[in-house]
């Protein structure tokens, strides 16, 4: 793919293929956008918390939300900032001497080696007002380096990985915000007429990212498979379709499950009767209604949306149910960039697919992302790839060759999926 060259700087902040090869210029503004953005949202969970609203229970799916917004800035100003090896860029080794953090207890708040997961609850944490400054004080540095440095992508390699890191984060603080039950203004994508399956001819498709701009560790590399004929849906499964399974016994019939899906079912019907995905308060295909809880205030959900919240349990046992399967992640691949003229539609859920995450040929994990839910050696052989992109995302994010996982368990994310023919 040859260098991308915008022709208006200020609307290609959003551009995927832009963000990924973005010059010096172009990342100043996303940076900024970033940033912006990142306050936004913080500003609901400040109300939230001043309200006496926010309560963030101590559990394995859930961040606090102060401390992700102070590692967004954390991460930039050590990978930046602090690293006088920066222009080594994916080359860098992580143990290299780091300069002094603007901000003395920054590592010792914001770290997520002396900072884990398990101790941040106990961890004094400064004030949403000192966490503004802090993330305005780090991209002010990071704006003045920025300007200094060469149009290179080993150069600009953190500068993009900040950039990413941070449009991550900022979906992981809306997903924060639906599982607390912030009230944050963000609006669902509208539903859209069904379309016939799609089918895609038996081809020889690249997988992965090739070399250029910025590539994400778990993308690399480009690597040729064999693809056989096969039908896939033009758009994720919605909830009228989704809410026929439950009115067929989907959640009482142990055939639809894999053993391990069928149990984890169990356990979630122990703890809080579950009867469709997360946060789903009535589903059914009779009464014709879905509410689902969205950003704590009960909603109706259209018939023609995509369902969302949905394990990779669910997805697997709808896919069973229906007399189909879940794609395989090649194949979701093939269908975006083949297919996406007849009517391929992606772009509202993240997508699970039939994949186990595994490394590519030529994989090298990315140094950046040591002791995040993005660091994806740590997830080899257990997650579930998740392919497209939800509406949570910033546009930017939107590629067609980001690569997702999570734990089939995971349900928190909005997260959804389509079938193929067997």
């Amino acid at each position: 793919m040859p260098p991308y060259t915008p022709t208006d700087v200020s609307s290609s902040i959003d551009d995927p293929v832009a963000g990924r090869r973005a010059t010096p210029e172009l990342l100043s503004l996303a940076l900024m956008d970033a940033r912006n953005h990142t306050l936004h949202l913080l500003a609901y969970f400040e109300r939230a918390q001043l309200a006496g609203k926010l309560a963030v229970p101590h559990r394995g799916d859930l961040e606090l939300p102060a401390w992700l917004a102070g590692n967004i800035g954390w991460l930039c100003e050590y990978w930046i900032g602090r690293n006088p090896q920066r222009g080594l860029g994916a080359a860098c080794p992580a143990d290299t001497v780091r300069l002094a953090s603007i901000e003395p207890m920054a590592d010792r708040w914001f770290s997520p080696a002396l900072a884990p997961h398990a101790t941040r609850w106990e961890t004094p944490l400064p004030d949403y007002e000192a966490i503004r400054a802090y993330l305005l004080e780090t991209l002010e540095s990071t704006l003045e380096l920025l300007e200094r440095t060469p149009d290179d992508d080993e150069a600009l390699y953190f500068f993009r990985a900040s950039l990413f890191h941070e449009d991550m984060r900022c979906e992981q603080l809306v997903v924060l915000a639906q599982a607390l039950g912030v009230p944050i203004q963000l609006a669902l994508p509208v539903g859209v007429q069904s379309r016939e399956p799609l089918l895609v001819p038996a081809q020889r498709w690249a997988l992965g990212a090739k070399p250029g701009g910025f590539v994400f560790g778990v993308e690399k590399w480009a690597h040729e498979i064999d693809v056989p004929e096969f039908e896939i849906d033009a758009q994720p499964v919605t909830w009228a379709q989704y809410a026929e399974f439950v009115d067929d016994g989907g959640y009482d019939t142990p055939g639809f499950w894999q053993t391990s899906g069928w149990e984890w079912l169990q356990r979630e019907a122990a703890q809080e009767g579950r009867r469709g995905p997360r946060h789903v308060e009535q589903i059914g295909a009779a009464s014709g209604a879905v509410m689902q809880m969205l950003f704590g205030k009960s909603s109706r959900m259209s018939a023609t949306q995509s369902a969302m919240h949905v394990s990779w349990w669910e997805a697997d046992a709808f896919a069973r149910w229906a007399g189909r399967r879940l794609p395989t992640e090649v194949e979701w691949d093939l269908a975006a960039h083949a297919a996406g003229r007849r009517g391929f539609r992606w772009g509202d859920v993240r997508e699970w697919t039939a994949s186990t995450l595994r490394p590519w040929p030529g994989f090298t994990p990315d140094v950046w992302t040591q002791g995040t839910p993005f660091e994806a050696p740590a997830f080899f052989g257990q997650a579930r790839v998740q392919r497209g992109a939800s509406f949570a995302a910033r546009a930017r994010m939107k590629h067609p060759k980001a690569r997702g996982f999570a734990l089939p368990e995971r349900d928190d994310g909005f997260v959804g999926f389509r079938t193929c023919a067997v």
